[in-house]
């Protein structure tokens, strides 16, 4: 692997600047993952599906850089349950937005990620964790479950849906530190890539078989059904920002290391609030606040004690959202 020589350096610098674009990208798609379901009737499913199917065509040029060659692996189980883990995550966090759940409350509720990462390296992994990044890892969460609201007002299982989605992108990361063991980046990237589709599709079509027992939102009935007009237009736009998204995700770990890039990405949080509350009127309650400055602070905390050592640069999970 290759070392950034300091947190100052132009490429880490740049890597900074691409993280911050894709915060402000995913931010973005997140609000038309909230438009579409509530003005133009998709359902969950069926906008994840699209957006993906969108995306994964404009990611076409990533994989035939790569090559279908990197699809060789001994561990083809390993990487269709790594795809589902992520697909699955993505169709859990959009019916979150089809259920009306804020875009900032979803988003900030993401943070509680990297404990479930934790919580699954040590338990499957064997690794160690430093008090340092426990401690940042529980004060997130402490943050997360102030941003929710818990005991101040009611809280409905909806509202969980992030929790759940960061869960099951925990257990992608999982899988692909497991994996990176012994397979390389190329790999890890070229079959996420090929996979996550077809996987997506699979939860589309098990969804709407399966509706009758479902909440409301998640399936329709017509799992390929289009909006149309404005709504396919902002269909085609969400599609292209998850694809935008992934690039600028790329580009950002080539540069520099995660543990330096985490504070940028977790401006996600106040990015989405204020852009929930400028475009869609959807004002963060007073908990938001205190709860995203301990989301971030921890973050920060994380990326000032591991950038005091030289750190090191792993391939990336693509990420969902």
């Amino acid at each position: 692997m290759n070392q950034i020589s300091s947190p100052g350096s132009a490429a880490a610098s740049m890597g900074a600047l691409s993280m911050l674009s894709a915060s402000l990208v995913f931010a973005a798609a997140n609000t038309l993952q909230s438009i579409l379901p509530q003005q133009f009737a998709m359902s969950s499913t069926g906008m994840a599906f699209w957006q993906y199917l969108i995306a994964s065509v404009l990611m076409a040029p990533v994989v035939m850089r790569i090559g279908l060659g990197k699809l060789k692996t001994r561990h083809p189980l390993a990487h269709q349950a790594r795809a589902f883990a992520s697909a699955l995550g993505v169709h859990v966090f959009v019916y979150g937005f089809a259920s009306g759940v804020p875009i900032w409350q979803m988003v900030t509720l993401l943070a509680t990620g990297p404990l479930f990462v934790i919580v699954g390296s040590t338990l499957f992994l064997g690794e160690r964790v430093s008090g340092a990044r426990l401690g940042a890892a529980l004060a997130g969460f402490v943050g997360a479950v102030v941003v929710s609201g818990v005991g101040a007002e009611r809280l409905d299982w909806p509202a969980l849906t992030p929790i759940l989605a960061a869960a099951l992108w925990a257990a992608t990361d999982v899988l692909t530190k497991a994996l990176a063991r012994e397979e390389s980046p190329e790999t890890l990237t070229v079959s996420l890539l090929v996979l996550i589709t077809p996987n997506h599709l699979a939860i589309l079509l098990l969804a709407n078989a399966f509706a009758f027992v479902l909440p409301a939102g998640v399936a329709t009935g017509l799992p390929f059904a289009l909006p149309q007009g404005i709504g396919l237009l902002l269909l085609l736009a969400l599609g292209g920002l998850t694809a935008a998204a992934q690039y600028l995700l790329a580009w950002a770990y080539k540069r520099a290391d995660a543990a330096y890039l985490q504070p940028f990405a977790d401006l996600k949080a106040p990015l989405a609030g204020l852009i929930g509350w400028s475009l869609l009127g959807q004002t963060p309650s007073p908990w938001f606040w205190p709860g995203a400055a301990l989301i971030v602070g921890a973050s920060v905390f994380i990326f000032w004690t591991e950038n005091r050592a030289p750190q090191t640069r792993a391939a990336p999970a693509v990420g969902g959202g």
